[in-house]
């Protein structure tokens, strides 16, 4: 019995990490396409003082702009939503496959093969340019600078 309840908790593991629920209510919880895509029809149309067309025209003008935005996106979105987040998702699992399995390896294998360049380079700095550096160092210890005003 104990084996059979850990099976499930396992199943039920994994079917959590594949489907995990959305909000059907707020659709952009990080916020991604703030100041982005919302646009609305005071963004886009606007008169100015002194230029005002008919009050009625406004009005149509405002709905005409809300509704067919409206609708237009949700015809566009019905029609190429689901195969651009098809196109989108082997996008991206693609760009994640590669990471994973070519970017992340080659800069590990670089940083393990410059560690011994880094070696040597390190070996010959302190051989070579570290006394250098000391001698002109003492050298120019025994500068002094004296600043006099002439009048």
């Amino acid at each position: 019995m104990m084996a059979e309840e850990h099976t499930d908790l396992e199943a039920q593991i994994v079917k959590d990490i594949h489907c995990k629920e959305i909000d059907l209510v707020n659709r952009d919880p990080k916020n991604i396409n703030e100041d982005i895509v919302k646009v609305d029809f005071e963004d886009v149309i606007a008169e100015p003082v002194g230029t005002y067309s008919f009050d009625g025209v406004w009005k149509v003008s405002y709905t005409t702009f809300t509704v067919s935005k409206y609708w237009c996106y949700r015809l566009l979105s019905t029609l190429l939503g689901v195969p651009l987040a098809l196109l989108w998702g082997f996008l991206f699992a693609c760009i994640s496959f590669c990471h994973i399995w070519a970017v992340v390896p080659c800069i590990k294998s670089y940083l393990i093969e410059i560690q011994c360049i880094s070696h040597i380079y390190s070996l010959c700095i302190r051989t070579f340019c570290n006394p250098l550096f000391a001698a002109l160092g003492q050298v120019c210890s025994n500068i002094k600078v004296m600043l006099r005003k002439e009048v």
